[in-house]
């Protein structure tokens, strides 16, 4: 069985609106008409033609083959998404006549049944089976501070259907704990189900937004605190920003630049609600201008310091 590409065999794009459908098909139908048409395939052109047109002018229909669409390319052997089963059987319309569609057409709506809007068509219409809509895909930035706030975050997307599909707006609650890369299902938000299935589903992927100050380390997090060398060698006290205000920390005398000082649960939440911690990693920054005062206690302190920071070096 092949698969059929119905837009191309109607030659409009996949966006084309129901009129730019309509008049692509009559236009065809025109041409390859066997009661008017000298063309070779005439007949064959005229009942593919037809086909296309009965799976893209309703709008059940077609949404149905577009989820099936991206699983198939024109002329090849087709087979569907993963669980998917073709329905299967050509059908008869109500007075007893060959519908005549092709088994890739009948696999996806089941047997027999024309729809109303074809106007070349003859046959009368069988209900397809219910099928579930199409499934929204999308990522969702989120801030650091938003982790913890427990507030409802505002979400518009684009709801696939006919004639472009709709746009919808949501207040998604961002649930405690949420991890960078972690999916959100939104049950029943999805595009509409056809001939009676339910909706389709909205999926969130989580993307934690890149914070100016903290780096994420699992659910710890990590800062850079700046500090003059004479703050790490007499000791401080800094005023250092966490995710719900600042707190004050004490910097030891003695203390390395790149050391790490813990603050316990001032990190990110996990999904018990417990936080892990914040590092404050000290970084000391060198003045950028020296005047001659300044260089004369840097030389002084060379001199009387007595240190030799290689001591140790490469032994």
């Amino acid at each position: 069985m092949d698969f059929k590409d119905y837009y191309k065999i109607l030659g409009v794009e996949p966006t084309a609106d129901d009129k730019t459908i309509k008049s692509a098909f009559r236009k065809l139908a025109r041409k390859y008409h066997p009661d008017v048409s000298k063309e070779k395939d005439a007949e064959a052109r005229f009942k593919e033609a037809n086909e296309a047109y009965e799976a893209l002018s309703s709008p059940e229909k077609r949404a149905e083959y577009d989820e099936l669409r991206k699983y198939g390319q024109h002329g090849r052997p087709f087979q569907g998404p993963p669980g998917w089963q073709g329905r299967g059987g050509a059908g008869a319309g109500p007075g007893g006549e060959n519908v005549d569609f092709s088994d890739f057409f009948s696999s996806i709506f089941g047997q027999g049944g024309r729809g109303n809007g074809n106007p070349f068509g003859r046959g009368g219409q069988q209900r397809a089976a219910p099928r579930k809509g199409q499934d929204v895909e999308m990522t969702l930035a989120v801030f650091l501070e938003e982790t913890l706030s427990g507030e409802s975050k505002q979400v518009s997307f684009r709801v696939p259907g006919a004639e472009g599909g709709e746009t919808r707006t949501l207040n998604v609650k961002i649930p405690a704990g949420v991890n960078d890369g972690e999916r959100i299902r939104l049950k029943g938000q999805g595009a509409p189900g056809s001939a009676g299935g339910p909706a389709g589903d909205l999926f969130l992927t989580i993307k934690l937004a890149p914070h100016p100050h903290f780096v994420v380390e699992g659910h710890d997090l990590v800062i850079d605190v700046p500090l003059a060398p004479w703050e790490l060698a007499l000791g401080a006290k800094v005023a250092v920003p966490t995710l719900t205000g600042r707190i004050n920390l004490t910097v030891r005398p003695g203390s390395q630049n790149g050391q790490r000082l813990r603050v316990k649960a001032n990190g990110l939440a996990n999904k018990q609600g417990e936080r892990g911690d914040l590092y404050a990693q000290l970084k000391v920054v060198m003045p950028s201008r020296v005047d001659e005062t300044t260089n004369a206690l840097w030389e002084k302190l060379a001199r009387e310091a007595e240190f030799d920071p290689r001591a140790n070096w490469l032994r």
